[in-house]
């Protein structure tokens, strides 16, 4: 696959990199823990939080990547669109909507891919 040029065009494939609902859940228990660091670093005033929570957020979910989806984390290749899609996809699932989004970027992929 081509680098997408676009996050819109990085969207559909970040989601299909996270196909196993067990991954997502490490996600969403790392994101959790990221934001519950960044609370605490501004509440307590202390740094030491802030890293903690990013460190417990990407710990979680590569290791959902590695163990579960046995793929490669997209951070590595789109750090900053990775970043932006793990805080979409934490947003989607909190509100109810990221099964049709899976679905979505699913019908999208075999387009793309027949063409």
């Amino acid at each position: 696959m081509e680098k997408p040029r676009s996050f819109r065009a990085f969207w559909p494939y970040y989601l299909m990199a996270h196909r196993n609902p067990k991954c997502r859940v490490l996600h969403f228990i790392g994101s959790t823990g990221g934001l519950i660091g960044i609370v605490l670093a501004l509440v307590l005033l202390n740094p030491f939080w802030l890293l903690a929570g990013l460190i417990f957020g990407y710990a979680m979910a590569w290791l959902g990547h590695f163990v579960i989806e046995r793929n490669r984390p997209a951070t590595f290749g789109n750090p900053i669109w990775s970043f932006i899609g793990d805080i979409r996809m934490y947003l989607l699932w909190l509100t109810g909507r990221l099964e049709p989004a899976l679905a979505a970027a699913e019908k999208h992929i075999e387009t793309d891919l027949a063409s």
